[in-house]
């Protein structure tokens, strides 16, 4: 099983040392870790996951896989930039949200848009369309490292939907 972790690439200490302890878990789990490759919470989750005799994966903004961190590997090139954020949450069963700054923000909306469920450890507190309303069943707060990898596998394993596509409008005849 893949699960995507996500989180910011300058975080204070003690995210990056929860997302450390998600790696570390998840590889405890047999549980292989997807991310964006670089710094910070990647880095940190990587880093848990090898020390917990697991192996990951980097999506990477850039063209060339040296710029993965030491800890991924296999790391994945796609010259797409932020829009590898897709990529990242598309490929876990479900999502881990560890801290987090304007990028995870973004993979949180796409996962959720896509019908991937998330897990969010210290991260952005969300509502419906900023009414207030809670954002539903696929949006899961944790309580610890441990609790977020036990969520996450949960509905890893009960999710038997395949990501949704985001539907794109029809071209108007004659428009432009």
């Amino acid at each position: 099983m893949i699960i995507a972790v996500i989180g910011n690439s300058d975080p204070p200490p003690h995210i990056y040392d929860l997302a450390e302890a998600v790696g570390r878990e998840l590889a405890r789990r047999g549980v292989m870790p997807v991310c964006g490759g670089l710094t910070g919470v990647m880095e940190a989750v990587c880093k848990g996951a090898k020390a917990g005799g697991g192996t990951t994966i980097g999506i990477l903004p850039g063209g060339s896989p040296d710029t993965a961190n030491v800890h991924v590997d296999i790391p994945i090139a796609t010259n797409m930039g932020y829009a590898r954020n897709v990529a990242v949450v598309s490929t876990g069963r479900a999502v881990i949200a560890v801290g987090g700054a304007f990028g995870t923000l973004s993979e949180i909306a796409y996962a959720l848009s896509y019908g991937i469920p998330v897990v969010a450890l210290h991260s952005w507190p969300l509502t419906v369309r900023g009414d207030g309303l809670p954002v539903g069943d696929g949006y899961i707060i944790a309580n610890d490292p441990v609790d977020a990898v036990n969520k996450a596998i949960a509905v890893a394993e009960t999710r038997t939907n395949v990501t949704q596509t985001v539907a794109f409008s029809t071209p108007v005849a004659g428009g432009e």
